[in-house]
């Protein structure tokens, strides 16, 4: 093998693209992917695409005429789809399993319901696998899922010390005028409203005793 072949280049520096990819090679790009991560059907369509695409580029780059490359990758769009409904059947990829691990991993790291949802939308979770999973999980938007949402905003709100997780500052509480409170108080209320939580949520979870709101943490985070 000559020093060109050896970095993938032409003798004129251009990049090599190699040859098309086939279902082998993409079947071992998702085999590689998923071993690494958790991914959805969305998700491990993109890879794949993106696999196809970086050949693509490399062949134009290479000397190829683009409307040739265009023609030879036009059905591997079958053959992605093909690979990705083989791992959806051996069950490395599952869309449910995927939402309810998340979603338990961004609630317990301080994520309310509605920023959940949008992470799994954008992830190409299916709307109704994303309400089932939420409720399954976060508890349907009754008692479970309220006291599971309030625990979320407790989590954001001791990450940015505020509401019973502030500093106590020099001099005692007395030390902070009503004013400085009060505008302490509305950009916390901003700050978890922008991160999807209820007004009547993120109230609670400010106004709360800092003893409960540990505890309540604790709870959320063992069960």
């Amino acid at each position: 093998m000559n020093d060109q072949a050896a970095r993938g280049t032409t003798a004129g520096g251009r990049r090599v693209a190699g040859p098309v990819p086939d279902r082998a090679s993409l079947r071992a790009t998702a085999l590689a992917h998923l071993a690494r991560f958790g991914t959805t059907r969305a998700g491990l369509t993109q890879v794949l695409e993106r696999r196809v695409q970086r050949w693509a580029r490399r062949a134009v780059e290479g000397g190829e005429l683009s409307e040739n490359v265009e023609a030879r990758a036009a059905p591997l769009g079958a053959v992605i789809e093909q690979v990705v409904a083989e791992m959806v059947a051996l069950g490395a990829v599952d869309d449910a399993a995927f939402a309810g691990s998340r979603a338990r991993s961004l609630t317990r790291s301080g994520r309310s319901r509605r920023a959940v949802q949008a992470h799994l939308a954008a992830r190409g979770v299916e709307a109704d696998i994303v309400g089932t999973v939420l409720d399954e999980t976060l508890g349907e938007r009754g008692q479970d899922g309220q006291e599971m949402e309030l625990a979320a905003a407790l989590i954001f709100a001791r990450r940015r010390r505020a509401g019973p997780f502030a500093p106590v500052p020099e001099g005692g509480e007395d030390a902070v005028s009503g004013d400085e409170e009060a505008v302490r108080r509305r950009k916390a209320l901003d700050a978890m409203a922008r991160a999807g939580f209820g007004r009547a949520t993120a109230e609670a979870a400010l106004d709360m005793d800092p003893e409960e709101a540990e505890d309540r943490i604790i709870r959320m985070k063992s069960a």
